[in-house]
């Protein structure tokens, strides 16, 4: 069966957002689209439940609506969404799925079956960002398929450069795709992803690792470091970051990797350089345990935080 490109969607300006993302990955990729929504129906009591009218008084049986009309109000959003898309991305093979059940456990039933998941978050009020639902954060933490979360008002322009007026269109180059490593875990599942991420879209890669001194207790009889603690261990730091991306390099010709070697927070470093980029990839390490899925600080902070796309990838 082909991968698709799936993304759920449900009538909002997020998960349109996400839509219209997912469509032109799709066209980068040369997978079919997949619109996914799910209807969660209402508890047999609730739904039985008097519905009251303006004056507080319980509306007669025919002005509520019958039994499926939500689920034909549902078919609608899926039918409209498919329409402007064909429209939109003449070349996409777009198909729509209807489910019913819960929109979390529906959405990672139908991952293993997707190349990747677009879901949309809303952006944060006054700031750029996302506010991360609980569908999206039990997604993420589920499913061993790469999610994408795509913020409210998000414009395909947003992921160029600017043009010559200075403000970004979808005519000029893509803006880089940056990558969070973590040196201790270098999966090549995460730095695959970024590197066919960046070859598709004809863009650089920029990969960031951050590090942090170990305690000082027996660092001086550590072989190679001298006075200067911070420039030897940064430069210990920026050597074995380029030696984990060679094989990358010549794996992907087509692909300028820009790597950076930093002191500090990762998620900081990771926020500043999303300012800039067309998507920031980050990784979950996959953990099966009774503790439960786990997403992360760094991943955590950064899903509620960036300004643009994000795409996170589970690996071991």
């Amino acid at each position: 069966m082909s991968r698709t490109v799936t993304v759920g969607i449900d009538g909002s300006r997020e998960s349109l957002a996400a839509a219209e993302w997912a469509a032109r990955e799709a066209r980068l990729r040369a997978l079919p689209l997949r619109l996914l929504n799910v209807w969660e129906p209402v508890p047999e009591p609730m739904g039985r439940a008097p519905v009251l009218g303006a004056e507080g008084e319980p509306e007669p049986e025919e002005a509520r609506g019958r039994e499926g009309d939500h689920g034909a109000g549902v078919g609608k959003v899926l039918r409209e969404a498919a329409d402007g898309i064909r429209q939109r991305h003449p070349g996409v093979d777009v198909g729509v799925d209807q489910l019913t059940g819960r929109a979390s456990e529906q959405l990672v039933k139908a991952a293993p079956e997707a190349e990747l998941v677009v879901l949309g978050s809303r952006g944060l009020s006054g700031i750029a960002g996302f506010l991360l639902g609980s569908v999206g954060l039990h997604v993420v933490a589920h499913t061993e398929r790469p999610v994408v979360l795509v913020r409210a008002g998000e414009r395909a322009a947003d992921e160029h450069a600017p043009g010559p007026a200075g403000a970004p269109v979808a005519a000029t180059p893509f803006r880089p795709v940056v990558l969070g490593v973590d040196l201790a875990h270098p999966d090549p599942t995460l730095i695959r992803f970024a590197c066919e991420a960046a070859a598709a879209r004809g863009t650089a890669l920029r990969v960031l690792h951050d590090w942090s001194p170990p305690p000082r207790s027996g660092l001086r009889e550590r072989p190679g470091l001298g006075e200067d603690l911070d420039a030897d261990l940064g430069g210990m730091d920026a050597a074995g970051l380029s030696a984990a991306l060679r094989p990358w390099r010549l794996e992907y010709p087509s692909v300028e990797v820009v790597e950076a070697s930093r002191r500090g927070k990762a998620a900081e470093h990771l926020l500043e350089a999303s300012r800039d980029a067309s998507l920031l990839v980050v990784g979950r390490r996959v953990r099966r345990s009774p503790l439960g899925a786990h997403i992360g600080p760094v991943t955590h902070a950064v899903l509620h935080h960036a300004g643009v796309p994000v795409a996170v990838v589970p690996h071991n």
